[in-house]
C-alpha cells in the first residue's frame, strides 16, 4: 500500500512538471511570435506609396564583395521620399527598445555588407520614385537627380544637353547616393575633387525620419555630415550635381615604367602642372607577360615595331594611364598639347599606345569588362577589395614593400595608384583623408576564385589585405582606409582620430537611435556614443 502512495505522488509530480513545462514553452513560444510577428504586423500598417515586401529579401542581404549576407526583415520599395521618411520615423518612434534598423541599398555594390541591415528594414533606393531627372543647361549648369539614380543615367540624360558632371568614378553603374556617402573618386579628381566636392544640394532623410533640404548655406551641417559620412546621419534621396561641357572625344593614352621613382615623378607632375591632361591614374602591373599585346585589340601602338621587340620578362611594371578630352573643332591643338605633355615624361617610348574613343565609351570603359566577366561567370565571386590612402612622403616605403615583397609574385585583380590634391577636397565634410597636400590612392581591386585553396582563392587575399595593413601599421605611414572596414569602435576611432568627436556628434544629433546604415559597424543602436 505504502508503494501505492508512493507511485500515486511521483506520477502526480511528473503530471505537474509536465504541465509546467508545456505551460512555459507555450509562454516563450507566445513571446518570441509577438516579437517576431509583432514587429512586421507594424510596419505592415503602414500607410506607404510604394511597398514593403517580407518574403522576397534575399537580394537584400547580397552585395558585390559576395562575403556577408544578413536576412532583413523587410524590404522597402519606395515610390516617393514620404515612404522612406514614414519608415524611419515609424522605427524611430519605437524607441531603443526596438533592435529595428534601416540601410539604404543602392546598386548592391558594397563590399562587405555596409548596406545589409540584419532583421531590419533594407531601403530598395533604385525603386525610388520622384521628379524626373532634370538637367539645367544654364551659366552655373546641373542636374537635379534621385539618390537612387545611376551615374550612367545621368551621363546619358546629360549629354543630350552638351554637358556632364565634373568627378567620375570607374565605374558607373553606382547609384548617387551611394558614391556621395563615401567620397566618389576616379581620375578626375586631381583636378575636380571628388563627387562630394561638386555637389550644390541635398534632400535627405535622418535618423528621425525627417526630410531636410540641405546646402552649403541652408542646413550646412547636415549638408557636410552626410557627404562621405558612410550614410551615417541621413539617406540621401535627391542631389543637385554640378555639370560642365562634355567633350565629343578622347585621346586615350596608356604608357609604362619599369622604375617606380618615375613613374610617381610624373604623376605628381603632371597633377600639378598648369596644363596638363583632363584624367590621370595608374596600376601596377606583377608578373604579366604579353601585356602589350592584350592592349591591341584597343590601343594602337605609336611605335608598331619597337613595341613587337619590348619583353617585360615578368617583372614589375607600372602603368600611366592619361586622357584628354576633345571637341571636333580642337582636334588638332589638343594634339599639339598631348604630345607636348608626353615629351617631357620619362616612360619607356617603345610602350606609348593610344587610342581615340567617344567620351561616353571612355567613362563607361569598366562596364564592358563587366559583360565579358558576367558571360564567364567570373562577375558573382568575391571581391575582396582593399583600397588605401598612402600620403606622398610614404608612398615609396609603401611600394617597396608592397610590390617588391608581400605582392611580389602575384596579384588576384587590377591595382591602381594614383595622386590626388588635398586642395581639392572639402575637410568640412566626413570623409578622412592623410594629412599632406597629396596623397595616394592605392586599390586592390582582387577577385577570389571561390573554391580556390591557393593563391587566387579568398583566405590567400586575406592574408595578403592583412599583411600590408600590419605592414601600414607598423610603420606608422599615416594611411587611411577609403570605403572603410572595421569591426570594433576602437578601430573607428582609430582611423577618424581628431574627427570622431565631431562624428559622434553628428550621429547624436541627426541619428541618435542608430537606426540607420548598421552594416557599417560603427555604432550599435541604443548604445551610448563615446
Amino acid at each position: 500500500m505504502r508503494y501505492t502512495a508512493a507511485s500515486f505522488l511521483r506520477q502526480n509530480n511528473m503530471l505537474f512538471i509536465r504541465s509546467f513545462m508545456v505551460l512555459f514553452l507555450c509562454c516563450i513560444t507566445v513571446k518570441i511570435n509577438l516579437c517576431f510577428s509583432g514587429i512586421p504586423y507594424s510596419l505592415k500598417a503602414l500607410t506607404l506609396d510604394g511597398h514593403l515586401n517580407f518574403d522576397e529579401v534575399h537580394n537584400a542581404a547580397r552585395d558585390f564583395g559576395n562575403r556577408y549576407q544578413l536576412l532583413p526583415s523587410a524590404v522597402l520599395h519606395p515610390n516617393s521620399v514620404s515612404d522612406i521618411a514614414t519608415t524611419v520615423k515609424h522605427i524611430w518612434e519605437m524607441g531603443s527598445h526596438s533592435e529595428l534598423t534601416v540601410a539604404a541599398r543602392g546598386h548592391g555594390h558594397s563590399l562587405q555588407g555596409q548596406a545589409q541591415a540584419h532583421q531590419g528594414v533594407v531601403i530598395n533606393m533604385e525603386s525610388l520614385q520622384g521628379p524626373k531627372m532634370q538637367v539645367y543647361a544654364e551659366n552655373s549648369s546641373y542636374v537635379d537627380v534621385s539618390g537612387g539614380e545611376l551615374w550612367i543615367n545621368i551621363l546619358h540624360e546629360s549629354v543630350k544637353y552638351g554637358l556632364a558632371p565634373k568627378s567620375w568614378t570607374d565605374y558607373l553603374h553606382l547609384t548617387v547616393g551611394g558614391t556621395l556617402s563615401n567620397a566618389g573618386i576616379s581620375g578626375q579628381a586631381f583636378q575636380h575633387g571628388p563627387q562630394i566636392s561638386n555637389v550644390h544640394q541635398l534632400e535627405v532623410v535622418t535618423g528621425k525620419g525627417e526630410i531636410i533640404n540641405c546646402s552649403e548655406k541652408q542646413n550646412s551641417e547636415l549638408f557636410h555630415s552626410v557627404l562621405g559620412g558612410l550614410g551615417q546621419f541621413g539617406i540621401i534621396t535627391r542631389a543637385r550635381i554640378s555639370l560642365e561641357p562634355a567633350p565629343d572625344m578622347v585621346k586615350w593614352i596608356r604608357v609604362l615604367y619599369s622604375d617606380f621613382a618615375t613613374f610617381v615623378r610624373d604623376q605628381e607632375y603632371l597633377i600639378s602642372a598648369e596644363k596638363t591632361f583632363d584624367y590621370i591614374e595608374g596600376f601596377v602591373i606583377v608578373n604579366r607577360t604579353g601585356l602589350l599585346n592584350n592592349w591591341r585589340s584597343s590601343f594602337d601602338p605609336q611605335d608598331p615595331v619597337q613595341a613587337s621587340q619590348f619583353k617585360s620578362d615578368g617583372q614589375t611594371l607600372f602603368c600611366l594611364e592619361l586622357a584628354k578630352y576633345i571637341n571636333k573643332d580642337e582636334k588638332d591643338l589638343v594634339n599639339q598639347e598631348v604630345e607636348s605633355s608626353l615629351s617631357v615624361l620619362n616612360y619607356i617610348p617603345s610602350t606609348l599606345f593610344l587610342s581615340e574613343v567617344s567620351y561616353i565609351e571612355f567613362l563607361d570603359r569598366v562596364h564592358v569588362s563587366e559583360v565579358k566577366l558576367r558571360s564567364k561567370g567570373l562577375w558573382e565571386v568575391p571581391h575582396p577589395w582593399l583600397n588605401l590612402f598612402i600620403p606622398q612622403s610614404k608612398i615609396h616605403d609603401f611600394a617597396k614593400e608592397v610590390f617588391g615583397n608581400i605582392l611580389a609574385e602575384t596579384s588576384n585583380g587590377p591595382i591602381l595608384i594614383y595622386p590626388l590634391n588635398k586642395s581639392k577636397w572639402d575637410n568640412r565634410t566626413s570623409v578622412v583623408i592623410p594629412e599632406e597636400d597629396v596623397f595616394y590612392l592605392v586599390a586592390f581591386l582582387s577577385s577570389a576564385v571561390p573554391s580556390s585553396k591557393g593563391t587566387d582563392g579568398l583566405e590567400h587575399i586575406l592574408t595578403q589585405n592583412k599583411r600590408i595593413l600590419e605592414y601600414c601599421e607598423t610603420a606608422r605611414l599615416g594611411v587611411k582606409q577609403y570605403l572603410p572596414h572595421y569591426t570594433t569602435q576602437e578601430q573607428w576611432r582609430s582611423h577618424f582620430g581628431p574627427q570622431w568627436e565631431v562624428f559622434v556628434r553628428r550621429k547624436s544629433t541627426h541619428d541618435p537611435l542608430a537606426i540607420l546604415a548598421p552594416g557599417q559597424r560603427i555604432f550599435q543602436k541604443a548604445m551610448p556614443f563615446s
